[in-house]
């Protein structure tokens, strides 16, 4: 009789290798030493993150935050390198762990280096008042029937990190108290929702929480996308670039910054929808939970060059747009636009200002910075329109998001909570220099005053970038091969 099954192994051929996080097969011993090495180095980035918040605020104490956001991002770098080690499916396991670990972490405290999330709850209470957010600043009499203690505090003193007392005496927790909002419509539409599953006396942690889910929810679609678009094995690790990154702890998360709705929704329009009218209406969204993902554009339409797709996803994406921001329209009219034109005149980005574009400003006049950055950045995104690898949008997105984050040279370090994600699917981590340009800027300008920390910051930046294009383009092969003509 013939038995069917299958045939024993020939004791002669080698054992097949067990799929790993890179090429090189381990014995199981090491291969647990290398799980425990790991998981022991992304428990220190989540007690560190942790023990930092504890410190204070950046105003009161920002040597202590900037010691431990260093700290921080040491251990996040060693647990990324050891990763790449690990057996897939335990790799996998220690990312999803390690994002859970590491966003807790950034719960443990109430926010510490931006007070933006006030302004979030504020929207979302005035809007389950059936109130428009972009009618009334938080200050109005109109609105004030919706205060309480928390964000309108009763202090004579007024003092405390957070606190602002309006010209009318008003003692507020709100930045900007006296100008509407400035966040578009599915930002708003996020707040509303989170206040509608908050309970009455939830204060900062059910935007905290949503954080941690957004960014929890970010760490999955980027497993997914990777395992699907990319090269399985590698899948973990880049993913852990986003998972584990303090960044994403402090500033989605501690911080609720509302950039990880946006980030979620570029994700999945690069990762899960060919360049058309579903990518596009991803995109859309994105851009209405904030304007900085417009700049994913060129790397979405990456060598589409048929004018019939490119119309289907700009159109898609202007939609997307359009129809978040209908409601709103109707009830406050052109005060949609809420704060966003003085925001930018006073951020400096209107003409005149040369408070940007510090790299810039170092061989140029200031007057002619602004045009050469918009310049710059156009050829940037023209180049990846018509020469970017359409099989991998994100690598086209990061560089046109990159350079302008590296052109503007912004001192807010959750601009580049886009950046961050975008590293994770491409892989190119030096780009993360430009999230610790921003950070270094932000926590060490007023220890450092009158040093040009800006030009410094985002100039090592660029060189790191730089110099690892250079590598990834085969500098590393043309020295080795000099050498070898030499000896």
């Amino acid at each position: 009789m013939t038995t069917v099954g299958p045939r024993p192994r020939d004791p002669a051929l080698p054992t097949p290798p067990a799929p790993t996080g890179s090429a090189a097969p381990a014995p199981p011993r090491a291969a647990r030493v290398r799980v425990a090495a790991t998981a022991a180095l992304v428990a220190g980035v989540a007690v560190t993150v942790a023990g930092t918040l504890r410190q204070g605020d950046h105003e009161s104490v920002p040597g202590r935050l900037l010691a431990g956001y260093a700290l921080a991002w040491t251990l996040f770098a060693a647990a990324v390198w050891s990763v790449r080690r690990v057996p897939v499916r335990a790799a996998t396991v220690l990312v999803l762990a390690g994002a859970a670990a590491v966003a807790l972490a950034g719960l443990t405290a109430q926010p510490r280096t931006s007070n933006d999330m006030y302004r979030y709850a504020w929207d979302g209470r005035v809007q389950a008042a059936g109130i428009s957010p972009y009618a009334h600043p938080p200050a109005a009499p109109e609105l004030a029937p919706l205060r309480d203690p928390w964000l309108f505090p009763a202090r004579a003193s007024c003092e405390g990190w957070g606190l602002t007392r309006t010209a009318q005496g008003l003692c507020v927790r709100i930045n900007r108290p006296t100008v509407p909002t400035i966040y578009p419509p599915v930002a708003e539409g996020w707040f509303l929702a989170v206040h509608a599953v908050s309970p009455a006396d939830g204060r900062h942690k059910p935007l905290q929480a949503g954080g941690a889910v957004l960014a929890f929810g970010t760490t999955v679609a980027l497993l997914a996308v990777l395992r699907r678009r990319g090269d399985p094995r590698r899948a973990p690790g880049r993913a852990a670039l986003w998972a584990w990154c303090p960044a994403v702890s402090l500033e989605a998360v501690n911080n609720a910054h509302i950039d990880t709705l946006g980030v979620l929704f570029v994700v999945l329009a690069l990762g899960t929808a060919s360049a058309g009218t579903r990518r596009g209406a991803l995109l859309g969204a994105a851009i209405a939970v904030k304007l900085l993902p417009v700049l994913v554009l060129p790397g979405a339409l990456s060598g589409q060059r048929g004018p019939t797709r490119v119309l289907r996803m700009v159109a898609a994406a202007v939609a997307a747009v359009t129809l978040a921001y209908l409601p709103y329209v109707v009830s406050s009219g052109a005060g949609v636009l809420g704060y966003l034109p003085g925001y930018l005149h006073e951020e400096g980005y209107a003409p005149g200002h040369v408070r940007r574009f510090a790299l810039l400003r170092l061989v140029l006049p200031d007057a002619a910075a602004g045009v050469a950055a918009a310049l710059l950045l156009a050829s940037a995104a023209l180049y990846v329109w018509l020469r970017g690898d359409p099989a991998r949008p994100w690598r086209g997105a990061l560089l046109v998001t990159g350079a302008a984050l590296l052109l503007l040279s912004p001192s807010y370090p959750w601009y580049s909570l886009l950046v961050v994600a975008l590293v994770a699917l491409d892989g190119r981590w030096e780009w993360l220099t430009v999230t610790l340009a921003g950070t270094a800027l932000y926590l060490g300008g007023r220890l450092v005053p009158g040093f040009p920390l800006q030009a410094w910051a985002y100039g090592i930046a660029a060189a790191v970038i730089a110099v690892g294009a250079w590598l990834r383009a085969g500098g590393a092969d043309l020295l080795a091969r000099r050498r070898s003509e030499r000896v």
